[in-house]
């Protein structure tokens, strides 16, 4: 009898650490430190009510996009927090007026977010802010998005992401939401 209690003492003893591993991955604490941390969050609340933009939507896609590393470079070239393409970041600084833009400054943070934030601003009143597709259209392009919509009968209340025909774009926009949830979760309360 006596050789049984060490493997029953174990198997208490294993349960009780993963209980309490659990219990620490699934806490607030945890989930925002490791998990879904959100540096430039006073950056990110300033920009999103100047745009009126959602803050957690913006931080979703930056999660998605760069995990908040600003000096992220992706293989296409895009730079920075949200991943702008430079060629992109010149056309939004030129509706913005801004004058001295110089694609370099990408890697800044407020550039970055000022940026990105004004130009899903802009992907919203485009698409009727139908988050499916302002998503969509911010990682496989606006001008994909119009054809999608033209081809396949697609209308302001478009919401199957199983539809949308890129791969890449569907996984993104699932990312992206899923990531806004956990943000309004963790930091909306």
């Amino acid at each position: 009898m006596r050789i049984w209690v060490w493997p029953k003492t174990l198997v208490i003893y294993l349960a009780l650490v993963l209980l309490g591993g659990y219990a620490v991955f699934a806490s607030d604490w945890f989930q925002k430190k490791i998990i879904y941390p959100w540096p430039y969050e006073s950056l990110v609340h300033r920009y999103a009510v100047e745009y009126d933009v959602s803050p957690y939507l913006v931080a979703g896609v930056i999660m998605a996009e760069s995990k908040f590393i600003t000096q992220a470079r992706s293989p296409k070239g895009a730079l920075g927090l949200m991943q702008i393409m430079p060629e992109t970041a010149v056309w939004i600084a030129g509706q913005l007026q801004e004058e001295e833009f110089n694609p370099t400054s990408l890697h800044d943070p407020q550039t970055n977010l000022q940026l990105g934030t004004w130009y899903l601003a802009y992907l919203n009143k485009e698409f009727g802010a139908n988050e499916t597709l302002v998503l969509a259209a911010y990682n496989g392009g606006p001008g994909n998005v119009r054809q999608w919509m033209n081809r396949y009968g697609w209308d302001a209340d478009f919401a199957d992401v199983r539809q949308i025909p890129f791969a890449e774009t569907r996984e993104y926009v699932t990312k992206v939401r899923k990531n806004k949830h956990h943000y309004e979760q963790l930091y909306g309360r």
